[in-house]
């Protein structure tokens, strides 16, 4: 009924839909909050403190378009062997060169040297990344590099 007393037309506004149950309620807010501790937990795991860190400490020019580079690797599982990935850039920040360091398992905080080929003249140095996923490739066997 409107306001005047008179009953609007059929059809001009709708059909009017019944209430929700309470059940339906219900299933609503726990699947929107099964979706929302889901979404937080892939944030957190995505977004949180890294397993593994890297920071640059010092970086040298060295002859024949070759950088030398020393960085510290700083991780929540020492015991596990990882990997870091180096890179150097030349004049015009394009990438030069690019070397993966094996990490050996070991102390939580690790300094670790290398010297990184360029094929230009590199005039940066910086740590691209760090993994537990050693490559097979890579020799769990070689000597330290630091």
């Amino acid at each position: 009924m409107t306001a005047d007393g008179r009953t609007p037309p059929e059809g001009r506004y709708g059909a009017r839909k019944a209430p929700r149950s309470r059940r339906t309620a219900i299933v609503l807010v726990t699947l929107g909050l099964v979706v929302g501790t889901a979404v937080a937990y892939v944030g957190y795991r995505n977004l949180g403190s890294a397993p593994i860190e890297a920071e640059r400490t010092a970086f040298s020019p060295e002859p024949g378009n070759r950088m030398r580079m020393t960085f510290e690797v700083t991780r929540s599982t020492p015991e596990r062997a990882a990997v870091c990935v180096v890179r150097v850039r030349g004049i015009d920040g394009a990438e030069g060169g690019r070397k993966e360091v094996y990490v050996p398992p070991g102390q939580a905080s690790v300094r670790m040297t290398t010297v990184v080929a360029s094929s230009t003249e590199p005039v940066t140095a910086d740590v691209f990344g760090c993994s537990y996923q050693v490559p097979a490739y890579l020799s769990t066997t070689q000597p330290p590099t630091g």
